[in-house]
């Protein structure tokens, strides 16, 4: 049966279950579902895993061999290396709709009920069976370990309202079921696995080996159809437990997942997930500088590797940078802010409790992340404007001249301030993109020109080449 794309027209599929024989449709299982979706994908040249940046030629083609496979799949890594995401993608490559047995909890399809309930509800209604239609989006459910996770939770429970009501307790009618059967036919995502302990580690270990669920007080055997994904910190230093042995090898695939290995792809990653779209323009030198610290606060010794620098870190400063100009917007009257050096600056005291610092650091942080932002801004100066003739620029400041900017100051005043300089229509060009057209205006022209020259004094400046004193709400550059 072929896929439909429109929720809408689920209406003219067979509702019963003699109606779904008669239109041919054929039931596979989740890992045939994935594999052969994946292996379509892989055909064509479309994108398998849409959102994903940094992990084309490492992490994904793993991925994809493990569920080519048919493995469940653990993936290690750092928090903020998108390991989540990856689960989700995953649960794209499902069918978009499926048929199961209407109002069964455990997703059960028509032509192989599993559940007593729908066992029975089979054999009385035969062919008149009713039919649902499932989105993917209903078959994938994920869950955060934490310390109060229960067996119940995860897999099932006798439910006391149920006895309440006079289902005896040797009654398959009286279990509650929990995440993982009412994912059957699904993928279940399981976040920070070693987080949960090792009972309930052991829990799973039948679902992975056997397919199967055991609910307490019964004998109770569901055979289930799912994929589990799972994530794992292989350095947590706040965590003292591990993956159980047995349970760590019914995995058939561990992946090892990275941060970017690229400031490009770190930039293109900040670009994708941060959510300034409604707001203020943020230029893309900028996008490159938040990608830049972001990776020098990694590769800082005064900050413990162990527990990892997020992208989310770079993600937030733009984002901050972008309320900052907002901000300047709203005290200003400026209509159409762009966000500047200036602006990330901010950033620094709301991120920096965010950061482990090695022990005895911690009193300096707000002190080594402003250095490393600095470093980020001189590294994509270099990048960007390291050949730029900006002579006619610093000839600005001769005679004792000095140009003041801050979060405060508007494009018009900044650029008024710093007086006629021909180059910088050439300056502009160079770190401005397509996407910084907007709707042409004047001002908005003028916000992107401030944000170019203020990105070029503050490089002249890092580069020693101009002087800058630090003021009450800004800063002065001079020779």
């Amino acid at each position: 049966m072929s896929a439909v794309t429109s929720p809408h027209a689920s209406h003219d599929w067979p509702t019963t279950l003699g109606a779904l024989r008669a239109s041919g449709h054929r039931h596979r299982s989740v890992g045939s579902e994935v594999r052969q979706n994946l292996h379509a994908r892989l055909r064509s040249g479309e994108e398998r895993f849409p959102g994903v940046v940094g992990f084309d030629t490492t992490v994904l083609p793993q991925l994809e061999r493990a569920l080519l496979a048919g493995h469940d799949v653990l993936l290690v890594g750092r928090h903020g290396q998108g390991r989540s995401r990856l689960l989700r993608a995953v649960a794209a490559l499902l069918d978009e709709w499926t048929p199961a047995v209407a109002g069964c909890a455990v997703n059960d399809h028509p032509y192989a009920p599993v559940c007593p309930a729908c066992r029975e509800a089979a054999a009385e209604a035969g062919e008149d069976l009713p039919v649902v239609w499932r989105h993917r989006t209903e078959r994938y459910n994920e869950k955060l370990c934490t310390p109060d996770t229960s067996v119940g939770d995860l897999i099932g429970d006798i439910d006391p309202v149920r006895l309440a009501d006079g289902y005896p307790l040797s009654d398959p009618r009286a279990v509650h079921y929990g995440l993982v059967p009412r994912t059957n036919r699904g993928v279940v995502g399981v976040n920070e696995l070693p987080e949960l302990a090792a009972q309930l580690q052991v829990a799973l270990l039948d679902v992975l080996e056997e397919r199967e669920a055991h609910v307490r007080g019964h004998t109770l055997r569901l055979p289930l159809d799912v994929l589990v994904l799972a994530t794992a910190n292989p350095e947590n230093p706040t965590r003292r437990g591990r993956i159980v042995a047995p349970l760590r090898d019914r995995f058939g695939a561990h992946v090892r997942t990275h941060y970017p290995e690229d400031p490009d792809a770190e930039a293109a990653l900040i670009r994708q997930e941060a959510r300034v779209d409604d707001g203020p323009d943020v230029p893309d030198h900028l996008m490159e500088i938040a990608a830049r610290f972001v990776r020098l606060v990694r590769e800082s010794p005064s900050v413990d590797e162990r527990c990892g620098v997020s992208t989310r870190l770079g993600t937030d400063a733009v984002e901050t940078a972008a309320a900052s100009a907002a901000r300047r917007g709203a005290l200003t009257g400026e209509e159409h802010p762009v966000a500047r050096v200036c602006d990330l600056e901010p950033a620094v005291d709301t991120l920096r409790d965010r950061v482990e610092f090695e022990a005895g650091e911690e009193e300096r942080g707000r002190e080594i992340l402003t250095h490393l932002l600095r470093r980020a801004t001189l590294d994509t100066f270099r990048n960007l404007l390291g050949d730029a003739e900006l002579g006619e620029l610093t000839g600005v400041f001769t005679g004792g001249a000095t140009v003041a900017s801050g979060p405060l100051v508007s494009s018009a005043t900044l650029l008024d301030r710093l007086g006629p300089v021909p180059e910088l229509a050439e300056l502009t060009s160079r770190v401005r993109t397509p996407a910084a057209d907007g709707d042409g205006s004047a001002e908005h022209d003028r916000g992107h020109t401030a944000a170019a020259v203020e990105f070029a004094l503050e490089g002249l400046y890092l580069n020693r080449q101009l002087s800058r004193d630090t003021a009450h709400d800004g800063v002065v550059y001079r020779l």
